[in-house]
């Protein structure tokens, strides 16, 4: 099965952005803002201000992947 990379765009601390995240990524993503009681766009801003690589849509991957794989992959 073939997943598509879907564009999405996005306000993050007054400037507009686009991101680039396959749905399985996107919806972690907004699992993990509802466990965390913050929005998105919030959310992403700390991913972007911590982040170590050249792209934002690599840090959100890098990130999900992490947050699951420390939680045993357990939805929350």
């Amino acid at each position: 099965m073939k997943t598509a990379v879907i564009k999405r765009s996005i306000t993050i601390g007054g400037g507009k952005t686009s991101i680039s995240l396959e749905d399985e990524f996107w919806y972690g993503l907004l699992e993990i803002a509802v466990y965390k009681q913050m929005t998105v766009p919030t959310l992403i801003k700390r991913i972007d201000h911590s982040r170590k690589t050249v792209n934002l849509s690599s840090a959100i991957r890098i990130f999900v992947f992490n947050y699951f794989k420390a939680h045993d992959g357990k939805r929350i």
